[in-house]
Order: structure tokens, then sequence, then C-alpha cells
């Protein structure tokens, strides 16, 4: 079984997820591929102790610090391809971006594999289904444009919030910001 709550902030309204114990699901209202991999009714529970803990990390967050994916149980559903990505989001630091290809390189080098296809890992990214938390949002294209997968302009607030800066063009400036993995 699995439940939700939700949970007020500055993006709009979240949807949280749950099998209890975890969190599974964060999703944005009108997020792209929203509920995911879950393939069950969500019964309405407020009130869990991780409900309670990410409504909390949630606060700090949006209040401008830097709360660890690491604080939270998570339990994203997915495949091991997709947890291997989804455990690289989370490496990323708090105000920093990456781009697909990196990512993709950095899974290469994990895997000991010679390279990998960014657009598999950009599949994963997209079907990230702990956002915020679990920080798809700075994942950015090789052109240091965002992509619409929260809705318009979501990413780039969120991005924004981070301290992370943009060009004249609305892209994220790709010279100082950037985590390859490493």
């Amino acid at each position: 079984m699995y439940y939700s709550a939700v949970c007020p902030s500055p993006l709009g309204m979240l949807t949280l997820g749950s099998d209890g114990e975890h969190l599974i699901g964060l999703w944005l209202e009108g997020q792209k591929y929203f509920g995911g991999a879950v393939r069950e009714a969500l019964e309405e529970r407020d009130g869990l102790p991780v409900f309670d803990a990410a409504r909390d990390w949630l606060a700090r967050y949006f209040a401008g610090e830097k709360p660890m994916p690491s604080e939270l149980p998570l339990c994203p559903i997915g495949g091991e391809f997709r947890q291997r990505v989804w455990r690289l989001l989370c490496q990323i630091p708090y105000g920093e971006t990456t781009t697909y290809g990196a990512l993709a390189r950095a899974l290469a080098a994990q895997m000991g594999r010679p390279s990998m296809s960014s657009q598999a890992v950009g599949g994963a990214v997209g079907h990230n289904p702990i956002s915020i938390i679990v920080p798809c949002h700075r994942v950015v294209r090789a052109d240091g444009s965002t992509t619409p997968a929260f809705g318009p302009g979501v990413q780039r607030a969120m991005l924004e919030a981070e301290g992370v800066p943009f060009t004249a063009d609305g892209r994220v400036e790709l010279g100082g910001c950037r985590w390859d993995g490493a």
C-alpha cells in the first residue's frame, strides 16, 4: 500500500508519496510523469513521520538552507539503471549544475564502460520520482538551457534560488557552476 499527502511550496502544491516508512515520490502539480512508477492508487494519509520529515526538509530547502538528500529515508521506484542515475543526482551539490553528457560520462566511469548514452541518462533523470530532494533540476542541456518537465520556469526558479547564474538569453551560465561527477 502506498500513501500520499500534499505540501504547499513556493513552486505550487507538491504531492508526497510513501510506502509507510520511506519517501517514494515528490511531484509538482502538473509535472510530467506525475506518479511515475507507482502502479496503484495512493491512499491519502497525512501525518506519517516520513511526510513530516519531508515537509521539514522542504521548508529548510525553500528557506535557503542546504539539506542533504541522505537526511531522508528515500526509496524511489525504478530499475537498477535509473537507481544509479538517481544516486548520482544526489551527489550534485546545492547551487551547482551539470549536463546530461557529464552525467553520462560519470555513470560510464562508475560502471567501467567507455561511454554511456546521454539520452538514456536523460530518460532516467526525467523519470526521477522524488523531485527537488533528488535534484534532477540541477541537470541542464549542453547549451545551458533548461527543460520544461516541471512546467514553464520552475527549473529556472529552483536554480536561481540556489544561486545558479543565468546568461542574458536565459541559459545557465556554464562557466563556473559545473559538477562533473568527480
